[in-house]
């Protein structure tokens, strides 16, 4: 059974930093993990994704230069480095997998973590 277990999340003021982890477990085939997140009352948006083999990454605007996603995959953990976090970068945060040879949206992520909360105080 494929689990992906996030952690690292909590809570900090405007301008820390916060790095996040996700780790999988069991037989995962992918070829694309990525972080999402989600503000209350607010729709799903990608955040970062990473390709397992070719470790092209992807940004959404909002994060670029500020968010780095990397992948150990011997440790089959992804990582989330948050720096200058802002207030508006509060949300849950979740971690995801695809074997889609091109994923472009949540739909597209076969396997899910249960999240970890990211807060942001000004």
């Amino acid at each position: 059974q494929v689990q992906l277990v996030e952690s690292g999340g909590g809570s900090v003021q405007a301008g820390g930093s916060l790095r996040l982890s996700c780790a999988a477990s069991g037989y995962l085939r992918r070829n694309y993990m990525a972080w999402f997140r989600q503000a209350p009352g607010k729709e799903r948006e990608g955040v970062a994704r990473i390709g397992t083999v070719s470790g092209n990454t992807y940004y959404a605007d909002s994060v670029k230069g500020r968010f780095t996603i990397s992948l150990d995959n011997a440790k089959n953990t992804v990582y989330l480095q948050m720096n200058s976090l802002k207030p508006e970068d509060t949300a849950m945060y979740y971690c995801a997998a695809t074997w889609a040879v091109l994923p472009l949206n949540a739909g597209d992520y076969n396997y899910w973590g249960q999240g970890t909360q990211v807060t942001v105080s000004s």
